[in-house]
């Protein structure tokens, strides 16, 4: 299993008792990332040239969002638009460059949250894009289809519920046949509720997220491969928690796990398909799932302190992940997970 951990803004420090190999194994960089980051005049032993006088620093990590956010609540499954304050998705500060020029992609959960940053930045790098959400979710689909339109690229929205095999086999057919072909799948949806005694866990509760978390993600895999060229790509959004398991989150954190095993066993299956599969891993994102899953009220507070930089990740920080594992540029990375947990593991 491999795993590469990208520190970025989202979670919380390193706790005591963390197997210190394994956080070795899982802290490894992308080298050759890194290594093409190196200007060639340092790399010759020459110094580098004089950077241009418009060059602004990079902002403090710890400010650049906020860590303020109210206590506040929702029904199941959670408007974004009705959120304070509302997620950043990178409506109005992703800048796209043509990454995933001519891509056509299929993005779970693409209303709000992680899905929206995605579908934007997707769009944002020439990609067209069909975008799958509850209907109840409508309000925020609408606008998440009328960003990626705006990009003048073809926006398909598809409502449904992901717990049917059934509609999950068609929303990949409606998606292949509108976007006229399928070259990358974003499973991102997912489900969880803060349950901390088992003994008061209904099975309700933990077939909602096993279905969502799980099947799901495995019916739209098989029905995407299917049809799917060599060259594209499946990009799965599994969770912190698969590693440092959440008490109040048993069955979630158990479906987050799993995620990270079926990405690194069906990556080795479809290499032979030219098809490559990797995972992403947050920390707590501000999202509507933290406000809809009956946490107690100071949820918000103590994942903001709970992190090094003292405040949750924003979706848009997510973004340029899922570009990077779906773009040409990444075709030798296969298999793997990537972290945005703010160096808590």
């Amino acid at each position: 299993m491999k795993k590469i951990f990208l520190t970025t803004a989202e979670t919380s420090s390193a706790k005591d008792g963390v197997d210190v190999s394994r956080r070795n194994m899982i802290k490894s960089v992308a080298i050759a990332g890194l290594a093409a980051a190196v200007p060639l005049t340092a790399a010759a032993g020459r110094a580098p040239a004089q950077q241009p006088d418009d060059v602004q620093p990079a902002g403090d990590p710890r400010t650049r969002f906020p860590n303020n956010q109210p206590a506040q609540e929702q029904a199941w499954s959670g408007l974004q638009r009705n959120m304070t304050p509302r997620p950043d998705c990178g409506e109005t500060s992703y800048r796209g460059s043509g990454r995933l020029a001519g891509r056509r992609a299929l993005i779970t959960g693409g209303d709000s949250g992680i899905g929206r940053a995605v579908a934007i930045a997707y769009a944002r790098e020439g990609a067209n894009v069909a975008i799958n959400y509850l209907p109840e979710e409508e309000l925020d689909a609408a606008e998440v289809i009328d960003l990626i339109r705006r990009e003048g690229r073809k926006a398909v929205a598809i409502p449904g519920d992901l717990r049917s095999e059934e509609f999950c086999r068609n929303l990949v057919a409606r998606a292949e046949r509108e976007l006229g072909g399928l070259d990358i799948l974003v499973n991102n949806a997912g489900y969880g509720w803060f349950l901390p005694d088992i003994l008061e866990h209904p099975s309700e509760k933990f077939d909602q997220t096993i279905k969502t978390n799980l099947y799901a993600p495995f019916w739209l895999s098989k029905a995407a491969i299917a049809v799917m060229k060599p060259g594209s790509a499946i990009v799965f959004t599994s969770s912190v928690t698969a590693f440092s398991p959440a008490d109040a989150f048993l069955d979630y954190s158990a479906t987050k796990a799993a995620i990270v095993a079926f990405t690194s066993a069906l990556a080795k299956q479809v290499a032979k398909r030219g098809i490559r599969v990797n995972g992403v891993a947050p920390g707590p994102i501000w999202t509507p799932m933290q406000i809809y899953f009956e946490a107690p009220a100071n949820n918000v507070e103590n994942l903001n302190a709970s992190t090094p930089l003292g405040r949750m990740g924003q979706p848009v920080e997510m973004s340029p992940l899922y570009v990077t594992l779906a773009e040409e540029a990444g075709s030798f990375v296969t298999g793997s997970t990537w972290s945005a947990d703010g160096g808590r593991l």
